[in-house]
């Protein structure tokens, strides 16, 4: 009589955990999009303003939207970690990550930038596997190749040898490692905890440094500053609940979605026009992302 019954119970649970991964799947497109448009203004900010200003703003602001998420009665709990040095290591990978990548739009097309940088979901993967112990399955790699390989083809050759093209991949390499940890932050902290350092460290370590290279911000950059500051509240979020919800391993091609987003942004803002060759390397990718997220793993 027990044997009958043991699927009708199995597969509610099954059910709840694929609703789950679907769901860190969501967030982690939102969060794609968040940064894609908070990498654009900052694009634009630097045009103008000192690149460590301007990650000093996205911080500034990003704490000051804290008690509207955090109410500052309880600020004190949820700054009480098990984990300090992992939250502080975390945050400083994505401080890192943040102004290695505007280094490098000062040197190539925000859309070029970003497709070196998707190297970072197979980072990402390979990461999962050594520090959090995931599994990952034949399927999996192969659709993160695919995605990478989409990734090249709108990359394609015509930097040459420019160190410029490096700073892109390490930018990936620090948001992966950021990524992963925020995996695994979020076994031991809530993620109203990992928010709140994410701020607070990246606004004291780049105040310190602010002094040096301080430009007074008109009423425009303030305003843009803000909104940069709000957009990275709502990344840090989205990708926080992803991670929480699904593996990275599985997580990790369908960040390469955000070149699609940069292309269109691109366009839009600054006139950057996509090639056939980009339209093809984009297809691939949301191909693989959609491959990962159906198939099964062996």
């Amino acid at each position: 009589m027990t044997t009958p019954l043991q699927p009708a119970v199995a597969v509610p649970a099954a059910d709840a955990a694929a609703r789950e991964v679907r769901i860190g799947i969501l967030f982690l497109v939102g969060g794609g999009l968040f940064m894609a448009v908070l990498d654009t203004v900052n694009r634009y900010l630097t045009h103008t303003y000192p690149v460590l200003e301007v990650i000093w703003g996205r911080y500034f602001f990003q704490v000051a939207v804290t008690p509207f998420v955090i109410p500052p009665s309880r600020l004190r709990e949820t700054l009480k970690t098990s984990r300090p040095g992992l939250q502080i290591l975390r945050s400083l990978f994505l401080m890192g990550s943040s102004l290695v990548f505007l280094l490098a739009l000062q040197v190539m097309r925000q859309v070029d930038a970003t497709s070196i940088g998707r190297v970072g979901p197979l980072m990402v993967t390979a990461l999962s596997v050594w520090i959090l112990k995931e599994k990952v399955g034949l399927n999996r790699w192969i659709a993160v190749f695919v995605g990478f390989a989409g990734a090249l083809i709108i990359i394609r050759p015509g930097f040459g040898a420019s160190w410029g093209m490096f700073l892109p991949l390490g930018a990936a390499l620090q948001f992966a490692l950021y990524q992963v940890l925020t995996r695994q932050i979020s076994k031991y902290d809530s993620p109203l905890t990992t928010f709140a350092y994410s701020g607070l460290v990246g606004v004291v370590v780049m105040t310190f440094v602010l002094p040096f290279v301080w430009q007074t911000p008109d009423l425009r950059a303030w305003g843009m500053m803000c909104l940069v500051g709000v957009l990275a509240s709502l990344h840090n979020f989205a990708l926080i609940h992803a991670f929480k919800r699904a593996p990275a391993s599985v997580l990790a091609p369908f960040g390469y979605l955000q070149i699609l987003w940069v292309t269109l942004l691109g366009f839009v803002v600054f006139g950057d026009v996509p090639d056939a060759i980009t339209l093809f390397g984009g297809m691939l990718i949301v191909g693989a992302g959609i491959y990962v997220a159906t198939a099964r793993d062996r």
